[in-house]
């Protein structure tokens, strides 16, 4: 029964129509992860500092833990889940991230990955200093971020040889 507090909305999460109810001061991190069970966005500072709850709202990066679930009625939400290739492969991005050793705990790599997707669908070719600036709002605690940004820095050219066009297109749009 819908009571006066809350609000059914419908979101499409990587390419999944969902429809919730949720209380008005619902933060969407919360819905993806105990609703729906998508686990790879972090709940990390809880004040949209660190970038560990990044996803994509609509094809841009928002941070998930300050955004509220019924701001995104009717928007796709992309998450770290629903990059992977249509044979369930990992996106290019992530590879380069585990071939560089970008990975240490984890914990910032969701956000991470999506915030380079969000770079090279804006620049396919970015510089190191456009790179580092890009991914400013993510936090890493592990990496020291060199493997973060020769990962990206691979990712950029590998993600520009023709053969890579038979992933998902994290760079070019959303799902």
């Amino acid at each position: 029964m819908l009571t006066s507090c809350t609000n059914a909305i419908i979101l499409t999460v990587n390419g999944d129509e969902h429809m919730l109810v949720v209380e008005p001061n619902e933060l969407l991190i919360n819905v993806l992860r105990n609703e729906l069970g998508l686990t790879g966005s972090k709940y990390g500072c809880g004040t949209g500092q660190c970038g560990a709850c990044t996803v994509l709202i609509d094809g841009e990066p928002a941070l998930a833990c300050v955004t509220l679930a019924v701001a995104c009625d009717g928007k796709e939400i992309v998450t770290i889940e629903g990059i992977a290739r249509p044979d369930g492969g990992l996106h290019p991005i992530q590879e380069e991230f585990l071939g560089e050793n970008a990975v240490q705990c984890g914990f910032c790599t969701p956000g991470m990955i999506l915030m380079a997707g969000d770079l090279l669908k804006r620049n396919p070719h970015p510089t190191e200093p456009e790179i580092r600036h890009h991914i400013k709002g993510n936090i890493c605690r592990c990496t020291g971020y060199n493997g973060i940004v020769r990962a990206i820095q691979h990712a950029a050219a590998r993600m520009a040889e023709p053969a890579a066009a038979d992933g998902p297109d994290l760079v070019k749009e959303a799902r």
